[in-house]
């Protein structure tokens, strides 16, 4: 057998591990938090392998080495640094993210600042999410074609059948642990290339001149391993340009979400960080054993060196392994899982906002539990559909991945972050903010594409004045910021309901309306409780009420009834869900949603292990609420 051959085989075994993944999860799942938040019961160790994966693409790993070959460590700040920071930061930010009831950003923001500003800020992620799996598409792309001399298309056949396929049947479960197997796939390549490479130098191999461990790390030029070597105003603008984009990202918020616990979510961030620098690292040392086996490229400079610096290992691995077709197919498949362990976080991402946010939220918000998971899997499948596309569009892989950020930063980093911390924070100005930052980031960028770059410019912008280069996003954030605060300022505080999530004090003012006095020993209360589904994770327990009704449901006319039978009865993020609003701990709050069929109604609730029996009480009062209101219509309500 060939090695394309061989590749064949092997990645049919591999995908189809892949997809028998996404069908074992496709049994456990039952809601909607199944699907998009694995049941909010992943461990440290899926969080921090998935949170690794979901930032380094097979192209970026290409591109890094690249990098690192013409510019050394001070290359770090374009993409390596950013990754591990931004995911220090998050998990710094695990207390306030982990116990907002949300499952996609824009549901965050439509329950800070109400519901204009949901769609538009679902449309931005969306997009964002499509452009970011672009990079993946693209480094996939050309790994197939250096080896195998396959056109573009088959690489992005490969994304669109399989991506879709075990992420729509697993959900966020399917994405998590097939990104375990993955990334351990990717380490062990990456790993194994740094030594391939540095034997072949010590060897003499390519037809290099041997030279020791300690020639070939001393011998690098002068300044290679100054993280500083771009200057310092440079190293700040990639930091204030790329962080503040990562950290708003939703995709390892979703990770956060379903993190068993806090310490879970935030222990898994912190590895995650990790395991990023060990396969950077050895791309670092890739790169030195690539300079002295092609001086030549290095000698080419930076940016006219990096077409073939991008792809270096891939010219290695042709030469070095030339005589092993299975050691060719196994880098093969290495970056391979490396492209497709952010394509299925990407699509997952998007795809809860267009599902979610869009279709359950304004098109269908009495959809039942059964429709939406189908329309998740659809949603699943445009994001991917999508990012093929885009591939044929944007050639390059950090360029892709950085237009992603820009925009991100420059649209939604301000609502989000300040609405987190700021209570004077306005509907207005997150939205004025969203507007001002996105359109002006999406204009510099086409401006970027369409006018001539000054002589020794990478980009017109750059060209103008520094402080303008990666598309003039520090503009954009700049513009969005100042929208922000302005409008903020100028327009009526936010409602008390609105804050009660993110502020103490807030949650406090409201916790008013509190269960009535249960006699424990009633037999109809211990009835009930035998029917309360009860799950154990982390610092909470789930609590869900399975309940059927005797005849068709109109879900608009019994939220709007629920809602005048008490104050407590709030939607605060559409009609799909409504809660019963007792204090400012949102997800003990119950919840009540619709089921799996047309007469299906879930109970649900989160709450605190030692707040355990009073959210039982809860749980019971928001039943006979509701069992009244449904009498009053002359519907009965059974236990299932």
């Amino acid at each position: 057998m060939d090695s394309y051959q061989i590749f064949l085989a092997l990645l049919t075994v591999y995908l189809a591990g892949l997809v028998s993944i996404g069908w074992y999860f496709n049994k456990k799942q039952k809601s909607v938090t199944d699907f998009w938040l694995a049941g909010r019961r992943i461990g440290p160790t899926g969080v921090g392998f998935s949170a690794a994966a979901s930032w380094i693409t097979a192209g970026g790993i290409l591109a890094v080495i690249g990098f690192y070959m013409l510019l050394g460590m001070g290359s770090i700040w374009g993409f390596v640094a950013p990754n591990i920071i931004a995911l220090l930061l998050i998990a710094l930010l695990v207390g306030k993210i982990k116990n907002l009831p949300a499952i996609t950003q824009p549901e965050l923001l439509e329950q800070r600042y109400g519901s204009s500003i949901r769609m538009p800020i679902a449309l931005v992620i969306a997009v964002v999410m499509i452009l970011f799996a672009v990079a993946d598409v693209q480094g996939l792309a050309m790994v197939l074609q250096i080896f195998y001399g396959l056109d573009k298309i088959y690489a992005v056949a490969l994304i669109a059948v399989v991506v879709s396929i075990y992420v729509t049947l697993g959900g966020l479960s399917a994405v998590v642990w097939t990104d375990v197997i993955q990334f351990t796939i990717l380490a062990i390549f990456t790993i194994a290339m740094a030594f391939a490479a540095v034997g072949t130098v010590a060897d003499g191999g390519l037809g290099t001149t041997a030279i020791s461990n300690s020639e070939l790390f001393g011998n690098v030029p002068d300044g290679w391993w100054n993280p500083f070597s771009i200057g310092l105003p440079l190293v700040l603008i990639y930091i204030l340009a790329i962080i503040p984009g990562w950290i708003s990202e939703q995709d390892p918020w979703q990770k956060v979400w379903a993190a068993r616990d806090e310490k879970s979510a935030r222990k898994g961030m912190i590895l995650g960080a990790f395991m990023i620098l060990v396969v950077f690292g050895s791309c670092a040392v890739i790169a030195i054993a690539l300079n002295a086996i092609y001086p030549e490229i290095a000698a080419m400079g930076f940016p006219a060196g990096m077409a073939l610096a991008e792809p270096a290992l891939l010219t290695f691995i042709n030469e070095r392994f030339a005589a092993s077709p299975l050691l060719i197919t196994l880098s093969a498949i290495g970056l391979t899982a490396a492209a497709m362990s952010n394509a299925d976080t990407f699509a997952t991402s998007g795809g809860s906002n267009l599902s979610r946010d869009i279709y359950q939220r304004y098109i269908k918000p009495d959809a039942t539990m059964k429709e939406m998971l189908v329309v998740n899997r659809i949603s699943v499948l445009i994001i991917v559909l999508g990012a093929c596309a885009g591939t044929f569009y944007i050639q390059g892989i950090i360029e892709a991945i950085h237009i992603a950020t820009f925009i991100a930063s420059a649209s939604y980093f301000f609502p989000l972050m300040g609405g987190l911390y700021w209570k004077r924070a306005t509907r207005q100005g997150a939205l004025v903010s969203m507007v001002v930052g996105g359109v002006s980031q999406i204009g510099l960028v086409l401006l970027d594409y369409t006018m001539e770059a000054p002589p020794m410019a990478a980009t017109y912008l750059e060209g103008v004045h520094p402080a303008l280069m990666s598309h003039g996003v520090i503009l954009g954030m700049s513009l969005s910021a100042v929208a922000f605060f302005g409008v903020s300022l100028m327009t009526k505080p936010s409602s008390r309901v609105n804050l009660a999530p993110f502020f103490e004090e807030e949650a406090q003012a409201l916790a008013r309306y509190e269960a009535r006095e249960i006699n424990e020993m009633d037999p109809v209360y211990s009835s009930f409780l035998g029917n309360v589904e009860e799950k154990v994770t982390g610092e909470r327990s789930h609590l869900q009420l399975n309940l059927r009704v005797s005849d068709t449901l109109s879900w608009k006319e019994l939220v709007e009834k629920l809602k005048s039978v008490s104050p407590a009865w709030v939607t605060p993020t559409g009609q799909d869900s409504v809660y019963r609003l007792t204090h400012g701990d949102m997800l003990s709050c119950v919840t009540v949603t619709r089921g799996s069929g047309d007469r299906d109604i879930w109970l649900k609730a989160e709450p605190r292990l030692e707040t355990v029996g009073r959210q039982k009480k809860e749980l019971f009062t928001a039943y006979e609420e509701l069992k009244n209101v449904m009498g009053q219509k002359g519907v009965s309500l059974d236990f299932y």
